[in-house]
């Protein structure tokens, strides 16, 4: 269903893997991957998301490296420089907001989560996140909450992960609220951390999965 793309990113390109729905446009969504990088399971998502109607644009923000061990993951997430991502959301949001009808959005999955919501603050053609289990602290910067004005958010916590729960998301919410904007909180009760990855039989919760998809979606068809 989807292709290989790539984008204008100060001066240069990246790629990424964009899938379009079945009458070729709609509103964009930004789909941002977990710390294993550009997997199939993130190309899944951006088809499953085509065939709900938007148009899902995957960056490949490791630049063609994946982890095939958590040991590896981290490191790659560590060593991402935080002026290059910000590049790359930043581009890959003006590259779908010049080309689909309708508004952008961006989802993500722990450290996509964590990025989905940096882009929020980054760029004003990102109006809607959805944050799975983002990765608190967050990484590789935090948010602009001052930023969020007129943006909805919606944050899936893993109720199990205390790297994705505590006192920082409701600092968040507050600052977020402070200045217009949206950010609504949902924990999950008895998941860890990639509750939505049916790839990761270790963690996947179809229930949770579906309950937090389904509200995601509420969101970007509120919002895009």
């Amino acid at each position: 269903m989807g292709e290989n793309v790539s984008f204008p990113v100060d001066g240069g390109t990246a790629d990424g893997y964009l899938a379009r729905p079945a009458d070729g446009n709609g509103p964009g969504v930004l789909v941002l991957p977990a710390w294993w990088g550009l997997v199939g399971q993130i190309k899944s998502v951006a088809d499953r998301l085509a065939g709900e109607g938007f148009v899902a644009l995957a960056p490949d923000l490791y630049r063609g490296a994946v982890a095939t061990g958590a040991d590896e993951a981290q490191r790659l997430a560590a060593e991402l420089p935080a002026d290059r991502v910000a590049g790359d959301l930043v581009g890959a949001a003006r590259y779908l907001a010049a080309t689909v009808e309708g508004k952008v959005g961006a989802v993500g999955f722990g450290l996509g989560g964590s990025l989905a919501l940096w882009a929020a603050s980054l760029t004003d053609d990102v109006v809607a996140a959805g944050a799975f289990y983002p990765l608190v602290p967050w990484h590789p910067a935090q948010p602009d909450w001052s930023a969020f004005g007129g943006t909805a958010a919606v944050v899936h916590a893993a109720d199990e992960d205390s790297a994705t729960t505590g006192p920082e998301l409701d600092v968040a919410r507050k600052a977020v609220e402070t200045v217009g904007g949206e950010l609504t909180i949902h924990e999950y009760p008895g998941t860890k951390r990639g509750f939505y990855n049916d790839d990761r039989t270790e963690s996947y919760d179809p229930h949770a999965s579906a309950t937090a998809w389904a509200r995601t979606l509420e969101l970007f068809r509120s919002r895009l």
